[in-house]
């Protein structure tokens, strides 16, 4: 397992619709050692922060294993590292095998997993395609967010070493597959509302599909 590139970017306006928009979604890969910080990775910064960010989303994770089936999806679309918005782009790490709470070591800094990354319409301006998103999604690779436990300094080309693995194993492909469609799933689900390692917005959303499973 390692990072191949790290990717930040500053938010930047862009017209989308006759509108003028805020986003950050823009990233280009970076040489060097990189510092990672509590809140992000240094020379990246978040748009909206009532959305994006926060302790818990300070690094976006994107499996470069995904570009092959992106790239043979939107034909003739340039795809470099960075391309959908992630700061680390990795290999060996997959939705189906990383679990929720699980920690790594990666140059100097520890992380830990918190969750699914949920696209919003930005996506769909960085590809120019209002339908990415939901293509995004139906295709299970989206990638995941890490709190950052401890900081410290990163490269591309850095290993990443498996430090802890949450004891109450729950992938991130099962969360999004719960946030799609729950209703066979209420034993998950359950399981999921009650996941410490879950932001607390995930664990309310998944309580109260407890009591409103999808028909």
């Amino acid at each position: 397992m390692k990072v191949v590139s790290i990717n930040v970017g500053f938010p930047r306006e862009v017209q989308w619709h006759g509108k003028t928009v805020l986003t950050s979604i823009f990233k280009a890969p970076v040489e060097g050692t990189i510092k990672v910080r509590r809140l992000n990775v240094e020379g990246d910064r978040q748009s909206d922060l009532a959305v994006h960010g926060g302790a818990d989303k300070a690094v976006y994770v994107y499996p470069a294993e995904h570009y092959a089936f992106w790239r043979a999806e939107l034909p003739g679309m340039d795809l470099p590292w960075g391309a959908f918005g992630e700061n680390f782009t990795t290999e060996g790490l997959i939705e189906d095998a990383v679990h929720i709470g699980d920690r790594f070591r990666i140059g100097s800094a520890e992380l830990a997993v918190t969750q699914p990354r949920m696209p919003c319409f930005k996506l769909g301006i960085r590809f120019g395609r209002p339908d990415m998103v939901k293509r995004f999604l139906r295709s299970g690779r989206t990638g995941f967010y890490l709190a950052v436990t401890r900081e410290g300094e990163v490269a591309a080309g850095d290993s990443v070493a498996s430090i802890a693995r949450q004891e109450l194993a729950i992938s991130v492909a099962e969360i999004v597959g719960l946030y799609s469609a729950d209703a066979a799933n209420q034993d998950l689900l359950r399981k999921a509302s009650e996941l410490s390692a879950l932001p607390e917005g995930w664990r309310d959303y998944f309580r109260k599909r407890l009591w409103e499973p999808d028909a």
